[in-house]
């Protein structure tokens, strides 16, 4: 077989950087474990988007504020849980990565059917780290 010179081929994304785009749901579930509004806003890169059903948020102090004030109001002692489900990588440094799960009630165990969402993950690595471009999810169960 011949190649083109200028033709760059990609092998694939290393097991390191599947693993680390794989960890970022745990992340998430960590940092609102901890009701941590930063340790969410910092999953993202500066100028991330997160948008929630009736919500658009664009940068990360924009995501902080609304966070930490969520974990005051209807958040308050709720956790999350969140499964990957797909992850597609089109190059060295994006992607995108799809998970269900959702918000628990305080003394829930299980995502109710009301609260069961998927999420879309948009992944970009900057300065060899793995963040969330763009961050979206809708119910699960419409």
């Amino acid at each position: 077989m011949t190649t083109d010179q200028r033709m760059t081929v990609h092998t694939g994304p290393s097991k390191a950087d599947q693993a680390a785009i794989a960890a970022l749901p745990q992340r998430m579930i960590a940092g609102w474990a901890l009701h941590d509004a930063s340790a969410i806003a910092d999953l993202f890169t500066e100028d991330g988007v997160m948008i929630l059903p009736g919500l658009y948020r664009k940068g990360r102090n924009e995501i902080r504020e609304f966070m930490a004030a969520a974990f005051e109001g209807p958040y308050r002692g709720t956790t999350v849980a969140g499964t990957p489900l797909d992850l597609r990588l089109f190059g060295p440094d994006f992607g995108i990565l799809v998970t269900e799960g959702g918000v628990l009630a305080p003394g829930d165990t299980e995502v109710t059917a009301e609260r069961a969402i998927r999420g879309s993950w948009v992944v970009v690595k900057q300065d060899g780290e793995w963040r969330l471009a763009t961050y979206q999810n809708s119910p699960a169960n419409t």
